[in-house]
């Protein structure tokens, strides 16, 4: 067993909801974004989804757009997000677009994030259809495949990408790229419903969540919660290391509360 499935199965034993931070690595520095990792860690992340900067991010919504091109304009490269991985103390996901990992190599990329005890990889713009070779190098690597699923995606579709996914399957609260959200879509209760009609696997929802109140919202119906570009903005917000650390810390503490149903 993985140590993001014990980290399923513990949350289930406590009945609540698992909590996963994301974080661009090298964001606003490679330094500042390991010890970033940490303070979400000691604020009561479970888990942690580490982004792989890319300079064409379609998907991803200002904030973490501006994070990214911090992130690349500081000397991030694709091989530092091990760094971060490794330095991360709880289980830890990469999560990238298919170019970077495609122009690292398929199978070496895999390769390297198991030896620096990375769990898996969320690839949400990579289709089933085009997963031969990563299918291939994460099963050799016993990494975990998560792919993204939106309220759009239709039930047969759903069935197929749900039986491709492992650890998690990465359900979109809504159409449309990243960010903070005052209110979360009721489409993601209805879509978590939908897969789990077709799969037993734990299914985390994502995009727009920011506070305690969304959080424990979710954590009724979702097995895991997701949270973004509440803590980047946190950390673009503030002055000094110290003082984006000490509101990271705290914003997982009131989410790391409101899972806990």
């Amino acid at each position: 067993m993985s140590q993001l499935e014990k980290s399923f199965e513990l949350a289930r034993a406590e009945n609540r909801a698992l909590l996963i931070g994301y974080l661009p690595a090298g964001f606003p520095t490679l330094e500042r974004s390991i010890s970033a990792i940490k303070a979400m860690i000691e604020g009561g992340v479970d888990v942690i989804e580490v982004g792989l900067p890319y300079s064409d991010p379609v998907m991803d919504g200002p904030v973490i757009q501006q994070a990214s091109e911090t992130a690349l304009t500081n000397g991030f490269k694709t091989g530092n997000v091990f760094e971060v991985v490794a330095a991360s103390p709880a289980p830890t996901l990469v999560m990238s677009y298919w170019n970077p990992i495609e122009r690292f190599g398929v199978a070496a990329f895999a390769h390297e994030l198991k030896k620096v005890g990375g769990e898996g990889v969320i690839t949400p713009d990579l289709t089933i259809e085009e997963s031969e070779s990563w299918i291939s190098s994460t099963d050799k690597e016993r990494l975990h495949r998560v792919y993204v699923v939106a309220p759009s995606t239709t039930d047969n579709r759903l069935t197929e990408v749900s039986a491709r996914c492992s650890g998690f399957i990465y359900a979109a609260s809504l159409m449309g790229v990243t960010g903070a959200r005052t209110d979360i879509s009721s489409a993601a209760q209805s879509l978590v419903e939908r897969i789990k009609k077709v799969s037993k696997t734990p299914v985390c929802v994502g995009l727009g969540v920011s506070t305690g109140a969304q959080a424990r919202e979710i954590a009724k119906y979702a097995d895991g919660v997701i949270v973004g570009s509440a803590f980047i903005k946190l950390i673009l917000e503030s002055n000094s290391e110290s003082e984006a650390n000490l509101k990271v810390k705290s914003l997982a503490t009131e989410l790391a509360a409101a899972v806990r149903r």
